[in-house]
């Protein structure tokens, strides 16, 4: 593989700019339709435009752009407000996600759920600030999904096209809740198996990151069933080497990279591809030391650091490493069995690389 484009695909054609300016101006109506209801909702509305407006790698709009034009879509602010919807479904998960993961921060700030538990001390309000903080983040996921329904409707698109795009769309946002519902019942259950680990990563983030995306484009552009084909082969191996990469940075990255407490993913006990091959080849007392740490929410800096070392020796390190290069091939090659416009056929490959 080559280095990626020193101009990202997500800002070519000035797509992250448009986009921004897409979910901006939605969320300045949103706000004050709120604020029309009651003051008391305009924390909601600062909420929601922190967390969609400052920060984020705009990768699902920018998969589903690339789609629509590799498909002979003709560009329009239209069509970028309709996939800007993208960026309120991938809010929602997030905020659910990091409810569920008792998680403290998102991106270098706290969590909704802690924002809100913060609102409420401060306040000195009656009750308990952190279930206040937790029902909140579940309000507020729900509406940023609501949200995703009508930033797409009110795009500006013909109703036809819409409708043309809406199959993929609903499947989508099934697709991630109930991967999301595999997630919690995977470490209940502690199924360290290698299939269920990757059924997880393809429901809960592989196919939404990058398969449904481009299908949404190619749906928009009113493409043919070859073209379809040609990006679930794409699209569904290299959103699996994302979620793998995702899972990496989740027990090795850089804090100050990544926004989340190093090891956080060790903490939470999350049933990971590295996590599942570690355990098929480490012997009997790396696997329970490994599983004594997992889940342990309190576990200290040198603890994590022993999981890690256990992962890493397991040889499970170099083997994600391996599989998210096998799968990032599959992936590039698929683009080269159907005829897709170039300069769209470029910017998938440099997403995948990027």
């Amino acid at each position: 593989m080559t280095h990626a484009a020193p101009v990202s695909p997500v800002d070519r054609a000035g797509l992250r700019q448009r986009i921004d300016k897409a979910l901006t101006e939605f969320l300045a109506g949103q706000r004050g339709w709120l604020t029309a209801v009651d003051d008391g909702l305009l924390p909601v509305a600062e909420a929601i435009e922190a967390f969609v407006l400052g920060g984020g790698k705009r990768l699902r709009p920018a998969f589903g752009y690339w789609g629509y034009r590799g498909a002979g879509g003709v560009d329009s602010d239209q069509v970028v407000a309709a996939l800007a919807a993208l960026e309120f479904v991938q809010a929602s998960a997030l905020i659910h996600d990091d409810l569920m993961d008792r998680s403290d921060t998102r991106r270098g700030e706290p969590a909704v759920h802690r924002r809100f538990a913060a609102r409420h001390r401060a306040a000195g309000w009656g009750g308990d600030a952190d279930a206040f903080g937790d029902s909140a983040a579940i309000l507020l996921g729900d509406l940023c999904l609501v949200w995703s329904d009508e930033l797409l409707h009110s795009s500006g698109l013909p109703p036809a096209t819409v409708a043309r795009a809406r199959p993929v769309f609903d499947e989508m946002r099934t697709e991630v809740t109930v991967g999301q519902y595999l997630d919690v019942l995977t470490q209940a259950t502690a199924d360290t198996s290698l299939d269920r680990a990757a059924k997880v990563a393809r429901y809960k983030s592989a196919k939404y990151t990058v398969e449904r995306p481009l299908l949404l484009g190619a749906a928009l552009a009113g493409a043919p069933p070859e073209v379809h084909a040609a990006y679930s082969a794409y699209g569904l191996p290299l959103g699996e080497a994302f979620q793998l990469r995702d899972d990496v940075l989740g027990v090795f990255g850089d804090p100050e990279l990544t926004g989340k407490p190093a090891g956080d993913d060790l903490r939470e006990g999350k049933r990971t591809y590295l996590v599942a091959a570690a355990l098929e080849t480490l012997d009997e007392a790396g696997r329970e030391a490994l599983l004594a740490g997992l889940g342990v929410p309190d576990l200290d800096a040198a603890g994590v650091d022993r999981l890690r070392e256990l992962i890493t020796s397991s040889g499970a390190l170099e083997r994600a490493e391996r599989h998210i290069t096998a799968l990032t091939e599959s992936a590039l090659a698929a683009l080269t069995a159907v005829d897709l416009d170039t300069e769209a056929r470029q910017a998938l490959v440099d997403l995948a690389i990027a």
